[in-house]
């Protein structure tokens, strides 16, 4: 995989890029002024990043797998050490599909009805390949979804959520916050 350099990043315009960060060259970038991304941060080939006005913000330690994407107006925030699997979709604005309504961005905005909400991947939250997150949604601390999951509601702390809609089935470990602090302690000693 071949990565951006650091002028190359810096040139793309983001809101602000960290340390150690790593974007492919193959990963699309939209609307790059409303995007952060923190130190260690990775994101792989041909995702797309399409920020509308509350933005994207990537945190420290937060892999994002290749064929993915991050679309809408509403912020999206996945937090310190969270990640995505490939070909995850995670939308922040969903049009009206009820019938009482035209959708798609083809349509003037006067016939649509797109709700816009935010989107949040708490610290340590992980979603498996093929998983669509859709608006208004947060994925607490340490929970996880499961492959092919779509997630239409919260998911509770470090809850695995699998399904179509994604249900809790059971209850994660907690160890990962030791070797967090672990982690955290042995940078700031070298």
């Amino acid at each position: 995989m071949s990565f951006l350099t650091e002028d190359e990043m810096i040139s793309v315009g983001f809101r602000s890029i960290g340390k150690n960060v790593r974007i492919s060259r193959k990963a699309s970038i939209y609307n790059a002024s409303h995007i952060s991304v923190d130190d260690n941060a990775r994101i792989d080939d041909f995702c797309i990043l399409s920020a509308g006005e509350g933005g994207i913000e990537i945190g420290k330690y937060v892999h994002i797998g290749c064929y993915s994407s991050l679309i809408g107006q509403g912020k999206i925030i996945l937090s310190d050490f969270s990640g995505i699997s490939g070909r995850v979709s995670i939308y922040s604005s969903n049009d009206d599909y009820s019938g009482s309504y035209l959708a798609h961005p083809t349509v003037p905005e006067k016939y649509r009805n797109v709700q816009h909400g935010k989107v949040v991947l708490q610290r340590h939250s992980i979603v498996g390949v093929g998983s669509v997150i859709l608006p208004n949604v947060e994925i607490s601390v340490g929970a996880v979804v499961g492959a092919l999951s779509l997630v239409r509601e919260n998911c509770e702390e470090f809850g695995v959520y699998v399904g179509c809609p994604a249900s809790k089935v059971k209850t994660r470990k907690r160890d990962l916050l030791k070797l967090e602090q672990e982690l955290l302690g042995s940078m700031k000693n070298s």
